[in-house]
Parts: structure tokens; sequence; C-alpha cells
């Protein structure tokens, strides 16, 4: 199998990568270890592991929805959520250090090449063709 072949179709495994990653996500600020108080003294826990537990839900979501019903919308959603996750330590101050602004970094660009790559991979198809996504 060609890599243009495989590059060029929307497969399932990449919905369930994108459930993956959303997981991930919910999960990060306890994986790293900073949920309590590891991100620094002039920042609230609150708002990081709310905004995690937000953009995972929403990334888990959407990747959901295109194994079920695949559109276009979906895909430029979770770019969105990826460029918003990478923006996220110097929104809401714990940019400064640490691994949790590391993992968000690094699962945001993740997220966004996932979604570039299926919207990419999407674009020529009809609404029939996406609606047949996964049958």
């Amino acid at each position: 199998m060609s890599i243009d072949r495989f590059l060029n179709k929307h497969r399932s495994w990449e919905d369930w990568f994108g459930m993956l990653l959303g997981l991930l996500i919910i999960l990060s600020p306890w994986l790293t270890g900073q949920a309590n108080n590891g991100l620094g003294a002039n920042v609230d826990p609150g708002m990081p592991i709310l905004n995690a537990v937000c953009v995972g839900v929403l990334i888990f979501g959407f990747a959901q929805l295109e194994y079920i019903v695949l559109r276009r919308w979906e895909e430029a959603c979770e770019v969105v959520l990826g460029f918003w996750l990478i923006a996220s330590p110097h929104i809401f101050g714990y940019a400064g250090g640490g691994t949790l602004r590391l993992w968000h970094t690094a699962l945001g660009g993740i997220v966004i090449l996932l979604g570039v790559l299926t919207l990419w991979q999407d674009w020529d198809l009809s609404d029939d063709e996406l609606a047949r996504h996964g049958q």
C-alpha cells in the first residue's frame, strides 16, 4: 500500500485516535502530577484543569461524531480546539514551566495535525459520500 493511498482515505482508526487524544487531554493534569499545586504560585489550578476537561470532552465528542456521521465542520472544530489547547498555557498563566504546558502544546499539535489530515482527506467528498463514512 503506498503512502499516498494510505493518506487519501479517511479511516476509522483516525476517529478512534481522536477519541484517545480527548481522553489524554482530560487526564493530562493528573498524569503530569500538576492537578493540585504544580502550576506555579500565581496560578489557580482550577482553570487549567477545567480547561483541559472541557477541551478534552469536546475533542472526544467531535471524534465520536466523526465516527458516526462525518462532517467537515467537526474536523474544523478539532483544529480550532487544538490551537486553543496550545494557547491555553499562555492564557491561563501556566506557561512558565512544568510538564502540563508541554503536554498541552504537544497534544494540541497532534490534534491539529489529525484534524488537518482528516479535513484534507474529506475535502473533495460529496455530502452523500461523507454520510456513508463508517458504513
